[in-house]
């Protein structure tokens, strides 16, 4: 026990100097005013007070892990060459480090992970080209087609702003009145929508990116990525039962089986096609509310992700790190995939306001190559001395006395899409809001469709008849069956309610409730909680 506490080193401040009593405040006598130098402990505890940043607006709630991607030097059986000149492809063998973030989507930090929600799958590869972000999620399509959109979809998704309780109702009312997320809710509300474990659980880009070659060629692509431990999902009821004991699970899980090295891994695939409108698709192979058929586009395997390393400080290398569409690397480039486009903004003024102009620097989001740049300055720049290879008085370019320059246009052939059309807001023209949420739904296992009938119907009994008209009119364009029996499920758990004598305001008098009512099962636990509990005395 001695030699143990002689070899642990002593406790200091964060100027160095050791601290000798890290128990007792100082004061005048031992029950006496306490003093104004209070170094020590005006230090330690104003440091407290602000060792919380903003925590993200959206995919709160997380884990994560380091690890490396492996490049099989191919896509499926031709040289990656051929469509990428992305080195971190190129190569077979090649060994890239990664961090790889996986979260929820609306919940807040501490929120459960057996949420009903997408499941974020966040990228960050280390590349000797400079970082690249593949930033998506475990479900392969999303909600909206159109960046413009996204604030108002997240507000409906969180909790009221009055009464600050989720219901259903807030979501569906805007899903209504976008008939593109037919598809995203038919899965959501499968078991699909709620992944076992980050283990197991699918991965994808969500848009489409761009592919560019040396010749300055370009093709569209897909990322997914498939676990190698299989996917599993959990029904609600399965859900509920986990969260009544763990409300950390998955992040547990992932945490546990790299300490016990079952590392996790996935293995990368890409669909590609021609970079061109595509008439004979009856959809536009920009929407991210759309699936590629694979019978056209097949997957075609590049390389694996295996996660091997568990964070050492949670805060500083998990919760700080940021991610953003943008972050690419030569041999890649934008679509014009409208979510990509506004999330290109999006991500990277989110880390600048939650972290701060410098989050480059701190070590989870600095790239492993030199970086040369003037951007310099603003709150916590800690750049070194050895950084300033080039004249330190010359901070912009260009410049004839010294600095950084320009890398030389001959060494990449530029891809140069070219446009002429006019300037437009406009809904794109090839919409098709329904025949995949059909294709969907018809390829669920039966178990599967009960299971997503069954949670459309919970869900949807306490909103408004106005809501749950239009949501069953959606269903039904999608597929006549799974309208007609989301219909017969909203009436078979109204006719349950009132069985049990309970006044849920439901259908049109759930207007009445002001948005204060969530789920029936929700409703009776707030009941509950006064029923059940035991009277105390005051002491």
């Amino acid at each position: 026990m001695e030699n143990n506490e002689m070899k642990r080193k002593t406790l200091t401040t964060r100027q160095g100097r050791p601290v000798v009593d890290n128990q007792n405040i100082r004061t005048i006598g031992s029950r006496g005013p306490a003093t104004l130098e209070n170094y020590h402990f005006i230090e330690k505890i104003s440091h407290f007070d602000r060792e919380e940043i903003p925590e993200r607006v959206v995919h709160a709630r997380g884990a994560g892990a380091f690890g490396y991607f492996e490049t099989y030097g191919k896509v499926g059986d031709e040289p990656v060459e051929t469509y990428t000149r992305a080195k971190v492809f190129s190569g077979a063998g090649k060994k890239t480090p990664v961090l790889v973030r996986f979260s929820t989507v609306a919940g807040a930090k501490d929120s459960p992970e057996t949420a009903r929600d997408p499941r974020g799958f966040a990228v960050k590869m280390y590349t000797e080209d400079g970082n690249w972000d593949l930033v998506g999620n475990n479900l392969k399509i999303f909600f909206i087609r159109d960046a413009m959109k996204f604030p108002d979809m997240i507000h409906a998704f969180k909790p009221d702003p009055a009464s600050n309780i989720s219901h259903p109702q807030r979501m569906f009312d805007f899903v209504s009145k976008s008939p593109e997320a037919t598809h995203m809710i038919t899965l959501l509300f499968s078991p699909w929508g709620i992944p076992a474990s980050y283990r197991h659980m699918q991965g994808s880009g969500v848009n489409t990116y761009k592919w560019i070659n040396e010749k300055g060629e370009a093709v569209l692509v897909k990322y997914h990525w498939e676990p190698k431990e299989g996917i599993r999902n959990l029904t609600q009821e399965e859900a509920n039962k986990i969260q009544a004991k763990n409300v950390s699970h998955a992040t547990q899980d992932l945490y546990e089986a790299i300490e016990r090295g079952d590392y996790p891994e996935w293995e990368l695939f890409v669909q590609i096609m021609e970079d061109s409108y595509h008439p004979e698709l009856d959809f536009d192979p920009l929407d991210n509310t759309k699936l590629w058929p694979e019978d056209k586009f097949p997957w075609l395997p590049v390389g694996r992700l295996v996660l091997n390393e568990n964070p050492i400080d949670f805060h500083a290398e998990i919760e700080q790190a940021a991610f953003g569409t943008g972050v690419l690397v030569d041999g890649m480039d934008f679509s014009d995939d409208k979510m990509l486009q506004g999330r290109t903004f999006s991500y990277s003024d989110t880390q600048r306001y939650r972290i701060g102009s410098n989050y480059l620097q701190l070590p989870v989001n600095a790239p492993k190559v030199k970086v040369h740049t003037n951007q310099r300055r603003a709150q916590m720049d800690y750049r070194s001395r050895e950084q300033f290879e080039e004249n330190p008085h010359i901070n912009y370019e260009p410049s004839m006395l010294g600095g950084y320059k320009e890398a030389s246009e001959n060494e990449r052939m530029p891809h140069e899409p070219a446009y002429n059309d006019k300037v437009m807001s406009a809904p794109i023209d090839r919409p098709n809001n329904y025949g995949q949420a059909g294709e969907t739904y018809r390829s669920f296992e039966k178990w599967e469709r009960e299971e997503l009938i069954q949670n459309l119907s919970e869900a949807l009994a306490v909103c408004d008849t106005k809501i749950q008209e239009a949501m069953i009119e959606h269903f039904t364009k999608a597929d006549e069956d799974y309208g007609r029996r989301v219909k017969e499920g909203i009436n078979q758990q109204l006719k349950k309610v009132q069985k049990d004598g309970e006044n849920p305001l439901f259908g049109r008098a759930s207007g009445a409730s002001k948005f204060g009512q969530s789920s029936t099962d929700a409703n009776k636990a707030t009941k509950q909680a006064i029923q059940k509990s035991k009277e105390a005395d005051p002491y």
